[in-house]
């Protein structure tokens, strides 16, 4: 009796959650905007922490520049001083003019390099920055896809797994984006 109870209120339920096609379409777009969701999500974390390594790379260029010029100016009143000092008949030199000019040469060098290695790093970090930002927007918006198609599968809607479908492309466009930018 309980057997046929059970096929009874079975029969009267309707099919099968796993044998309904509109159920089956939802979970599949489900899953496919969960992957795509952690795709972005991954790749913004990348990204956002590669804009910070830049960034801090550009620091230590900007410090190293900052000594690189400090030092050069050094050499240069160095060597102005030394030519006062020649000037007024002393015999008094801090140090050799040429050397004291090739360490200003040198820091000069070592100066600007520094700042062409900061103003690279800013500029990729710029980059790694906009991407994550793309990123961020696709995997929003996936996300927020995974919930419409979620409440469509809930209430039977067409109307939310299609708006979830849209939301999805766009952030998948998004996505896209992000490495063309």
């Amino acid at each position: 009796m309980e057997h046929e109870l059970a096929l009874e209120a079975h029969t009267h339920a309707g099919p099968a959650p796993g044998r309904d096609p509109y159920i089956s379409k939802v979970a599949v777009t489900i899953a496919v905007l969960a992957v795509l969701a952690a795709g972005a999500g991954s790749l913004e974390t990348i990204e956002s922490s590669r804009a910070i390594t830049e960034s801090s790379g550009a620091v230590l260029a900007q410090d190293k520049a900052t000594d690189a010029w400090n030092e050069y100016q050094a050499d240069t009143l160095k060597r102005h001083m030394d030519d006062i000092a020649a000037e007024n008949g002393s015999s008094h030199f801090y140090r050799d003019s040429e050397t004291v000019r090739a360490a200003g040469n040198k820091a000069w060098l070592q100066a600007t390099e520094a700042e062409k290695e900061r103003d690279t790093r800013l500029a990729a970090s710029a980059q790694h920055e906009k991407r994550a930002d793309w990123l961020t927007g696709a995997a929003t918006l996936v996300e927020i896809s995974i919930t419409l198609a979620t409440v469509g599968l809930i209430t039977r809607r067409r109307f939310f797994w299609f708006t979830a479908i849209g939301l999805g492309a766009v952030g998948t466009l998004l996505f896209g984006t992000a490495y063309y930018v």
